[in-house]
């Protein structure tokens, strides 16, 4: 996944992107009201450095840097909040803006991962690790935008549900150092005892053969669900009634052959001491 930027030759255009158009906004309404890029940073629990990038547009701008400067800066009424979410649609590669926009207006996503851990629930450690691997040259704005998706379940207005599947492997399969791996099991495991998700996992005895690939379902208030499948290099939206069908019966056997939830909290303890220790 790429994050979209401006051409070399627009950097000096601050409506080259919506990511330098709320830089530069940013930036006026600073010097508007008097504030250092450091008075800033502090507000916004960042240093001067991030501030500077994100004024230029060199950086994608977290949720929390927007809630901080509609904060900071009088009058704002929102402003901020509102211009970086079209930042952060936009910093996703338009392959899969349809998804991300589909994602959240979900109330329920259920997803299936054989190998590593999702998005949604993946730690800053955890996604900087996976993320490494692909020697990106904008490895922050990736774990940025990565993150952000993970508002949808906890949002304070109708906060989805999750249903997660996992082979055993995937906890199994060490991303980053030790202290990486313990740190993303206790959050998974933190996510498994919230009343309103369920986490479940496929033991290694069970030989899965069933599905071999990422994949996972959004459900929605008044409307039909449907199917993203990820792959390489890019994943796709299925919407086609069989697709769904299809997906939805693969998706019971999962859990039909998983541990059942209740069981999920102990055997991620007992991997934590087995493995990351």
């Amino acid at each position: 996944m790429s994050v979209e930027t401006a051409s070399e030759d627009d950097n000096n255009d601050p409506n080259a992107s919506p990511l330098k158009h709320f830089g530069r906004e940013v930036q006026l309404s600073r010097e508007r009201w008097g504030k250092s890029r450091a008075e800033l940073g502090k507000e916004a629990n960042c240093g001067y450095s991030l501030v500077a990038k994100i004024e230029t547009g060199e950086r994608v701008p977290p949720r929390s840097f927007a809630e901080a400067c509609d904060r900071t800066f009088p009058h704002s009424d929102g402003r901020f909040e509102r211009l970086w979410a079209l930042v952060i649609r936009y910093a996703y590669p338009p392959w899969f803006r349809p998804y991300v926009a589909l994602e959240q207006k979900a109330n329920l996503v259920r997803m299936f991962n054989p190998t590593l851990l999702p998005g949604l629930v993946q730690t800053r450690a955890y996604a900087e690790a996976v993320l490494r691997t692909g020697r990106p040259t904008n490895l922050q704005d990736l774990v940025t935008v990565r993150l952000d998706r993970q508002h949808i379940l906890t949002r304070e207005e109708d906060p989805a549900r999750l249903w997660l599947v996992m082979n055993e492997e995937a906890l199994r399969n060490s991303v980053g150092d030790a202290a990486v791996m313990r740190a993303q099991l206790n959050h998974l495991r933190d996510i498994a005892e919230t009343p309103r998700h369920r986490v479940q996992i496929v033991p290694a005895s069970k030989r899965n053969v069933l599905v071999v690939s990422p994949f996972g379902m959004l459900s929605f208030v008044d409307d039909a669900d449907v199917v993203h499948v990820d792959g390489f290099p890019r994943g796709y939206v299925l919407a086609d009634p069989e697709d769904v069908a299809q997906a939805r019966d693969a998706y019971d056997l999962l859990t039909a052959m998983a541990a059942p939830p209740d069981e999920t909290a102990e055997l991620i303890n007992s991997i934590v001491k087995d493995c990351y220790s």
